[in-house]
C-alpha cells in the first residue's frame, strides 16, 4: 500500500528544491529523515497514520522548543520553530471543531461505559478509542482534558 502523505511531501521536497524555498526544503528533509528512520528501524513501510504519527510529535517538539526559546528570550528561533510547524501544519487534516470533537468523545465516552468499564480503565479505552478517530485533526492533550472533565460530571 502507497502511502499517499509520504508521496505529497517528497513531491513537496522536489519542488521548494526548484524554487529555491530553503526554510520549507529544510522542514520537509528533516521530516523525510524522520519517515526513513522510522522505516529502517522497524523494517516497515509506513501508512498515512504512521506518517501523521510522525509529523505530530514533530509538531509537539517545536512546540515545546518555542516554549522554551520564549523562556530563554530567543525570539528568532521561536520565530523559525513556528515556521517549521506552520509548514508540517498544511500536511494534517483540518481539524475537528470543537462540537464535533465533544459528539465523537461523547459516542466514544457511551460506547465504552457499556463494555463496563469504570475508574482509571474508563479513561484509558476512551483514549485507546478516540485516537484512530481523531489522529492528527486534534491536540491529543485538550483532548485528554476533555475526556477528564466530562468523565468527572
Amino acid at each position: 500500500m502507497t502511502c499517499s502523505l509520504k508521496l505529497a511531501i517528497e513531491t513537496d521536497v522536489k519542488e521548494a528544491m526548484r524554487n529555491k524555498e530553503k526554510d520549507k526544503l529544510t522542514t520537509l528533509r528533516l521530516a523525510m529523515a524522520a519517515f526513513k528512520q522510522k522505516e529502517v528501524d522497524e523494517r516497515v513501510i509506513l501508512t498515512d497514520e504512521q506518517v501523521l504519527q510522525i509529523l505530530e510529535k514533530m509538531i509537539k517538539q517545536r512546540r515545546e522548543s518555542i516554549r522554551q526559546f520564549e523562556q530563554g528570550n530567543r525570539k528568532d528561533l521561536a520565530e523559525k520553530e513556528q515556521l517549521e510547524i506552520n509548514i508540517l501544519s498544511t500536511y494534517l487534516p483540518q481539524p475537528f471543531s470543537s462540537e464535533a470533537l465533544n459528539l465523537i468523545i461523547q459516542e466514544v465516552i457511551t460506547e465504552v461505559l457499556q463494555t463496563g468499564a469504570s475508574g482509571p480503565q474508563l479513561m484509558g479505552q476512551v483514549m485507546a478509542k478516540l485516537k484512530p478517530k481523531i489522529q492528527g485533526r486534534a491536540d491529543m492533550n485538550q483532548v485528554s482534558a476533555s475526556v477528564k472533565t466530562l468523565l468527572s460530571t
